[in-house]
């Protein structure tokens, strides 16, 4: 089954880096994405905020994130937790592209 995403935009918003209860670093950062797509051969303008979730390597490099930041992420979609409908962006890729 596939499950891969990849998105680019702009850092809204950065939390503090913490542990999951087995040591593991932890970032949450939410990612702004504006862009024109090509849907039924019309243009259409997209605008989205998704909810992004760093572990271990990757939340110690994202730690340096700020918003205004533009990056580009790729990961899977995974619910926030075992009782949520919410998805979260779970990266295992990051490239800053422009420091804000």
């Amino acid at each position: 089954m596939d499950n891969r995403l990849l998105l680019s935009g702009e850092v809204t918003e950065v939390a503090d880096l913490r542990y999951t209860p087995a040591g593991i670093p932890l970032l949450a950062f939410t990612l702004k994405h504006v862009s024109q797509q090509s849907e039924a051969g019309m243009k259409r303008q997209t605008e989205c905020e998704v909810p992004v979730v760093a572990m271990a390597q990757l939340a110690e490099q994202a730690k340096t994130l700020k918003p205004g930041n533009r990056i580009r992420v790729a990961g899977f979609l995974n619910r926030g937790s075992r009782n949520s409908r919410q998805l979260k962006l779970h990266i295992n890729e990051l490239e800053i592209i422009e420091k804000g």
